[in-house]
C-alpha cells in the first residue's frame, strides 16, 4: 500500500501552509494570512528559480526587479511546493542521494 503525500503550499516568508492548492488561480493583492506577504509574486511562482536568467525560466516574462513584492506578470502560476526559491534544500538534497544509491 502505498501513501501519497499531499503537496501543502507555504508562504515563502513565514513557511506556514496557506490552504491554497498548487496552480490555484489568485488575485494580485492577495497576501498571505499568517505574515500578510504578497502571494502574486515572483516568490510564490512556478517559474521563479534563482539559477535561471533574471531568476525566472519564463523567457516571455518582464524582468522584475522586486521579487517579494506583488506583480501583474501573465505568466504568474501558483507554484506547486513547499519553500521557494529554484530548487529547495530538500530537492537537492534527495537528488544528491539519487545519485549514490546503487
Amino acid at each position: 500500500m502505498t501513501e501519497e503525500k499531499q503537496t501543502e503550499l507555504s508562504c515563502y516568508n513565514c513557511e506556514k501552509n496557506l490552504g491554497l492548492n498548487p496552480g490555484q488561480k489568485i488575485h494580485r493583492s492577495e497576501e498571505c494570512p499568517h505574515c500578510y506577504a504578497n502571494l502574486h509574486s515572483c516568490k510564490m511562482c512556478e517559474f521563479y528559480d534563482t539559477s535561471a536568467y533574471n531568476e525566472c525560466r519564463e523567457t516571455q516574462a518582464d524582468r522584475i526587479l522586486e521579487k517579494e513584492n506583488a506583480n501583474f506578470c501573465d505568466y504568474f502560476v501558483l507554484r506547486g511546493s513547499g519553500s521557494g526559491g529554484g530548487n529547495s534544500k530538500e530537492d537537492i538534497l534527495s537528488a544528491a542521494n539519487s545519485l549514490f544509491k546503487s
